[in-house]
């Protein structure tokens, strides 16, 4: 199995499962987090959208019988379910809101903008591919989509070009358009990475989805229980700390820099924040595993003597 799981330790570490406890693996991918969590002992959900992951866990599920349960579902519908399966509370939850690797190395996802493959971009194998997106918004929607999702500068720029080149079909088709609408970029990022972010985030839903999945996790954790998020870019760590910080009783006032300046309410909050900030990957995982690289880890816990 080629999957890498991103920040195991430090997920571990955080997460402490222990034998007896029911945990919730909200994104299996590959099954590194999950692998790792049923060794402690415990029972394990692992919920994901891709059909193809499912497939892939079939050997894992083997070895463990009755202790891994293996669903083929959104982690932002974890709630019903669950609930499906008498599940209403959980002892620790992980989300790893970074694309699949399986699903950036195989070429006919199209996903990735240096391999040719179909521009499809879905997690799941429903609903409008990437393809229905480029080739059928307004230039404005589209634009609207590559600035909101992309935080790409040039995204006028980029949305006129596709709208006089289009249609596409390919990935590397619609790449090539890109890249020739930007400036290059200084560090020698690829000029098709903001946009093929914006129009993955845009097919999957998956802000929306990231909502939803921690409102649910969080509704489910038991006294005790432990939520632990690794994100990946700057427009999925936002929501995790807003979340999060909402969570544990803190609000922002003026300047996110200033420590001062998150303010704890006076009512006593559920939930303790494990993470100051947010962690980030050691420089041995980041040699060794580039994808770990923009991973960032924040965790909370559920207090005592505040039930679900």
């Amino acid at each position: 199995m080629s999957h890498v799981p991103v920040m195991l330790e430090e997920v571990l570490h955080h997460l402490a499962p222990a034998p007896g406890e029911t945990h919730l693996d909200g994104t299996f991918g590959g099954g590194g987090y999950a692998q790792a969590i049923l060794a402690s002992g415990c029972t394990l959900y692992a919920l994901d959208r891709d059909r193809d992951a499912i497939a892939r866990g079939a050997a894992l599920l083997a070895r463990h019988p009755g202790r891994l349960h293996l669903l083929q579902a959104c982690f932002g519908d974890m709630v019903s379910v669950l609930a499906e399966g008498g599940v209403t509370q959980l002892d620790g939850v992980v989300l790893d809101l970074g694309v699949s690797s399986f699903q950036l190395d195989e070429a006919a996802r199209g996903f990735s903008f240096r391999s040719d493959g179909p521009l499809d971009m879905r997690m799941g194998h429903d609903g409008p591919t990437a393809a229905d997106l480029v080739n059928t918004l307004p230039e404005a929607e589209l634009a609207d989509i590559l600035y909101q999702f992309g935080e790409e500068r040039h995204s006028r720029r980029i949305a006129r070009n596709i709208v006089a080149g289009r249609p596409f079909h390919t990935t590397l088709a619609l790449a090539e358009v890109i890249r020739k609408s930007v400036p290059r970029d200084p560090s020698g990022m690829d000029g098709a990475t903001r946009s093929f972010q914006a129009l993955r985030i845009r097919v999957n839903d998956e802000l929306g989805e990231i909502e939803r999945g921690l409102a649910g996790a969080l509704s489910l954790l038991a006294p005790g229980g432990r939520l632990v998020v690794v994100s990946f870019h700057s427009l999925e760590d936002r929501i995790v700390k807003r979340v999060l910080t909402e969570a544990a009783g803190r609000e922002a006032r003026a300047s996110r820099h200033d420590p001062a300046s998150w303010a704890v309410r006076p009512t006593a909050a559920p939930y303790r924040l494990l993470t100051r900030g947010a962690e980030r990957p050691g420089e041995g995982e980041t040699r060794s595993n580039p994808r770990a690289r923009s991973a960032r880890l924040r965790a909370i816990i559920r207090l005592e003597g505040h039930p679900a």
